[in-house]
């Protein structure tokens, strides 16, 4: 496409382009939820590394085409960590680099059939190994991974039961390269539709393949979200607004009644009182509470925010202490470096402490949930070691007050449906002040969102479900097959790099002179 071989040509417009152009997927994921968009957001970043001069040109593509999507998908972030949301977006954007090489690798100029047919398999590897790295805790953890921007999507949604999350990112950047080669490369449009065709064909395979959930029953699950609470004296007024709304579940005959994230703000053990009257609200329910506890512990030394179930006895014993913080929110990653952040914005004056491991609760009814708390819910292996363990529900605490009136809310409530189809659990997604949502075991919405104006308690008939999915008995089959496709690469271009260069032979002989080519006879 020769226009992009034109533009722009001072470096500074086409960094500026680049970042817009990486910014462009923002708007598959909730709110806007465009999720078709999502097939073809990355063309244009694509097409623009494509066409770098040099494989040094397009990792700086790639870098700032991560610096924007980053930007994008954490821009909620700004009101909190101000400036630093940049520098944490341009630390990471540097992952794509790579992959910005990568494209102009196989994609610049006129790629030969053979080329193209492996840019459709290495740049979707790479890419998901990007959001593989990128998904470790101590960089901020997976939030905006591609294929999160399907989690409408029934079709999507089996396939998140067969390879999960990773399924769907490795697919739809199959599809963005095989679009970028239709529309760039009029001698590879053969080979682009073809692989239009395959990805379609094999999809519909695993469609038609993949287990559905075998649900087996029902059970009746309470939602208390107290609305938005303000003030000095906050932490006691939320309590209080729990407290009158999980009265009014009384005689509705529920089987667990879940509060969201940071729902008590005081240590169970140090507040007998405050342990009492949630003891009384489960007599007068006939069901257990699952609190979130903000506080710090009379047990041990430090701050947690822990899954608490209380009974009509009190607490029953079963805690669950979050195991993956979020950076800056919860702790400061290398606080000795990077401490100036908490001066800058709202990062956390005081670290909190991390819980040694999941738990499974037994909440009564036959039912046994596994709870998740906050940005836990963004990482799929989480959800898939609960079901592993034998949870019937997955139960999500969240509380996204800090992000009432971004999009955040809506993005964060969406993960949980993920986490169901991958599963084949439901999931219950409930939050202090919304966006709260229930999902089936095949990631369908049970009823309807409590949105972020909403303060009241709800119940909700969840369907429960039995079996295993491939997902959950598999793992990320997807990310190890992409790090098989990077592995060969890298076996390839190094036997390729070290294979010695022909040269042209030597002759064996001098050439023969001819009569004419004697030279002239002296004196003549």
């Amino acid at each position: 496409m020769k226009t992009f071989g034109r533009l722009p040509a001072s470096p500074w417009r086409r960094s500026v382009l680049a970042v817009l152009a990486g910014a462009l997927p923002v708007f598959a994921f909730p709110a806007p939820s465009l999720w078709w968009f999502a097939y073809v957001a990355l063309v244009p970043w694509i097409l623009l590394a494509r066409s770098a001069g040099t494989g040094r040109r397009a990792a700086c593509d790639g870098w700032c085409g991560g610096l924007g999507f980053m930007l994008a998908v954490h821009h909620w972030l700004l009101p909190s960590l101000h400036v630093f949301t940049g520098v944490l977006a341009a630390l990471l954007g540097l992952l794509w680099a790579p992959w910005g090489w990568l494209v102009r690798r196989f994609l610049a100029g006129t790629p030969s059939a053979g080329r193209a047919a492996a840019a459709l398999l290495v740049l979707p590897s790479a890419w998901l190994a990007v959001e593989l790295v990128r998904s470790w805790q101590g960089l901020g953890g997976p939030w905006g991974m591609l294929g999160a921007s399907q989690w409408q999507v029934a079709p999507a949604l089996r396939l998140a039961s067969v390879g999960g999350v990773w399924l769907l990112s490795l697919l739809l950047v199959a599809v963005n390269v095989a679009v970028a080669l239709l529309v760039a490369v009029r001698a590879a449009r053969t080979a682009a539709v073809a692989a239009l065709l395959v990805s379609a064909v094999a999809t519909s395979a695993v469609w038609a393949w993949a287990p559905r959930p075998d649900v087996d029953g029902r059970v009746r699950i309470a939602v208390v979200q107290p609305g938005t609470i303000g003030g000095a004296d906050s932490g006691q007024r939320r309590f209080d607004r729990e407290e009158q709304l999980t009265r009014t579940l009384a005689g509705q005959h529920v089987d667990l009644v879940v509060w969201g994230e940071s729902s008590v703000g005081f240590d169970l053990a140090d507040r007998p009182d405050i342990a009492r009257r949630i003891a009384a609200l489960s007599r007068a329910v006939g069901a257990d509470v699952l609190v979130d506890v903000d506080a710090r512990r009379s047990d041990r030394p430090g701050i947690y925010k822990s899954s608490v179930l209380v009974g009509p006895q009190g607490p029953t014993g079963d805690r669950y202490d979050k195991m993956r913080l979020v950076p800056f929110g919860e702790y400061v990653p290398a606080r000795s470096l990077l401490g100036w952040a908490t001066s800058v914005g709202k990062a956390a004056g005081e670290d909190r402490k991390r819980g040694g491991g999941q738990v499974v609760m037994d909440v009564g009814h036959g039912l046994r949930v596994g709870p998740l708390i906050c940005f836990e819910t963004a990482f799929p292996d989480m959800s898939r070691h609960l079901a592993a363990d034998g949870a019937d529900v997955l139960l999500a605490q969240s509380s996204t007050a800090t992000f009432q009136h971004s999009w955040a809310p809506e993005q964060h409530a969406s993960l949980a449906a993920l986490r169901a189809a991958e599963t084949g659990r439901p999931t219950v997604h409930a939050t202090l002040t919304g966006v709260s949502a229930v999902y089936g075991p095949t990631g369908r919405r049970v009823g309807s969102w409590l949105g972020t104006d909403a303060s009241t308690a709800r119940v909700y008939d969840v369907p429960t479900a039995r079996g295993v999915t491939p997902y959950v008995r598999f793992g990320d089959w997807p990310v190890h097959a992409a790090l098989l496709v990077l592995a060969a690469l890298c076996v390839t271009e190094g036997v390729r790099a070290l294979r010695p260069r022909r040269s042209a032979p030597a002759p064996s002989a001098p050439p023969a002179r001819t009569v004419r080519e004697s030279p002239a006879r002296p004196g003549r």
